[in-house]
């Protein structure tokens, strides 16, 4: 699009923020990332101080103004042209996210294309996202109560035939969506081009600029996206990175330039920014132990195949992942023998290898701590059924059977490649146990009986459910957050616009 409307408004803006600030040499410093595998040197990253964060802050504002007033169609345009672009650049994506974040290349690969989706999806929003009429018509008493005549004297609904009811004055509403302001996107280290997307792909189809903090273990992936969303034309300033120190963030975090906070990761660390954020909008996409039922008339073979996908895939770091199973007690034999089948089965190794399903966690501290866990359960009195050990960061998937409530492995999120496995008696016991927690993203049931399905969503307090599969189940279109400490506000496209936006309400009253 480089002739393009958003292409000249581009170059008005970069002319303008040239103009607005004097040209001075600066010494940028910049952080080795390593890969999480071998410890080998991906890229180098610039660190953003305090005076780089707020000039972004600064040029953020002036975009703001320019891109909350943008036809839909420019910004619409603009994202079209972002998803051709990480079209065009899927491998070089794919391969960065694999080295710098350690994810198989066959899941780094179906990121980059949920990622290419997500601003295909954001761009049709953007065309059609607006408001609706609210009808002030609806009820007979109000409408005599608040209508005179042509007189200004008070009407009588009695007294009145259809056509001069017809001829009478009346008011209709619209309410409107409007972009609030720059918005501060601080994302996770396991997804570091989608779960930014989902930040910055709604902000920019509704008009709003993103300061973007990326994970410090996973930002290069991020200065490939900008590259990106400059060839495609959008406006500078309207999307800023800044890699920073914890106190910056923090003080980004307390920051009333902002409109809004949109925090990905743990729940201590995003519970933490509620508290220091002010009076702006915040939504948090917390963490999760997901609970997966297997029912005794589910097809166990489709069962097990998607526990252990939806378990072990990119090391288990899925806020979503499954981590508690519970199979009914006739068919928990025959599902044990699956499910152990299908995990010996993944091949364990270097991210970059085709045909790799499980690399490494993030770091070794990670693995550390995911091995605590796990042997703390077997001392408490879990059976250990395969896996249970690490190396260096890599951490082998694992099955522990006989876990209970009070066990680190039940209780909290491993975000590791941990499944633990158990069996109930009746199919109340099984949602009970599973809404026994202190998180509620989302769950699984896999059954032929869709009654439980609805009676589980009734008792089950969860962001999401999955019938016949498994809570790792995600379309980025769907509305997805959670419950209880696993968040509030929604991620989805059309969601997350509606969070990043707010209604004017226009009412008009005419002949």
């Amino acid at each position: 699009m480089p002739n393009s409307i958003a292409s000249l408004i581009t170059k008005d803006v970069h002319e303008a923020s040239r103009c607005a600030a004097p040209q001075r040499t600066v010494t940028v410093r910049t952080e080795k990332i390593l890969s999480p595998f071998d410890g080998s040197v991906v890229g180098e990253m610039p660190i953003s101080a305090a005076g780089d964060i707020q000039a972004a802050i600064h040029r953020a504002e002036r975009a703001y103004e320019v891109l909350r007033k943008l036809p839909r169609f420019v910004r619409a345009d603009i994202l079209q042209r972002a998803a051709e672009l990480l079209k065009r650049d899927r491998d070089e994506f794919a391969r960065t996210i694999a080295a710098e974040a350690g994810k198989p290349l066959y899941d780094a690969r179906g990121e980059v294309a949920r990622g290419i989706f997500n601003l295909t999806n954001a761009a049709n929003e953007a065309r059609r996202f607006g408001g609706e009429e609210v009808p002030l018509d609806v009820d007979a008493g109000v409408f005599e109560y608040q209508t005179t005549d042509s007189e200004g004297r008070a009407i009588e609904l009695a007294k009145i035939d259809h056509e001069t009811l017809a001829r009478m004055r009346r008011r209709i509403g619209i309410a409107r969506r409007f972009p609030i302001g720059p918005i501060l996107a601080i994302s996770p280290f396991n997804f570091p081009l989608n779960l930014v997307l989902h930040k910055v792909a709604p902000a920019i189809a509704v008009g709003n600029s993103v300061v973007l903090k990326p994970a410090p273990q996973t930002p290069l992936t991020s200065l490939l996206l900008k590259r990106v969303f400059d060839e495609a034309g959008l406006p500078e300033g309207a999307l800023e990175i800044c890699h920073c120190a914890i106190p910056d963030a923090e003080a980004m975090v307390r920051d009333d330039r902002f409109a809004m906070v949109s925090f990905t990761g743990s729940a201590r660390v995003g519970w933490h920014i509620k508290d220091i954020a002010g009076r702006k909008k915040v939504a948090l996409e917390l963490g999760g132990n997901g609970m997966c039922i297997v029912a005794e008339d589910a097809d166990l073979d489709l069962a097990a195949q998607r526990c252990v996908r939806g378990g072990v895939v990119y090391g288990g770091q899925y806020c979503i992942g499954v981590q508690r199973i519970l199979a009914h007690e006739s068919v928990i034999e025959a599902f044990e023998r699956k499910l152990l089948e299908h995990v010996r089965a993944c091949r364990v190794g270097d991210p970059l290898s085709e045909g790799v399903d499980v690399g490494p966690v993030i770091d070794e501290a990670s693995a550390i701590r995911i091995q605590r866990w796990v042997d703390e359960a077997v001392a408490e009195g879990a059976q250990l059924l395969t896996g249970g050990y690490r190396e260096g960061a890599v951490v082998q998937p694992t099955v522990l059977a006989h876990t209970r409530p009070g066990m680190k492995v039940e209780d909290e999120e491993v975000f590791g490649p941990v499944l633990t496995l158990n069996s109930y008696k009746t199919f109340e016991e099984a949602i009970q146990r599973a809404a026994d927690s202190r998180y509620g993203l989302q769950g699984g049931i896999f059954t032929n009986d869709l009654r439980r399905g609805f009676q589980a969503l009734e008792d089950w307090d969860v962001g999401g459910l999955m019938i016949n599969d498994v809570s790792i189940y995600r379309i980025d279109n769907m509305p997805f957050g959670g419950w209880k400490q696993s968040g509030f506000g929604r991620e989805g496209t059309r969601y997350a616009m509606e969070e990043m936006s707010d209604i004017k309400l226009l009412v008009v009253n005419y002949a």
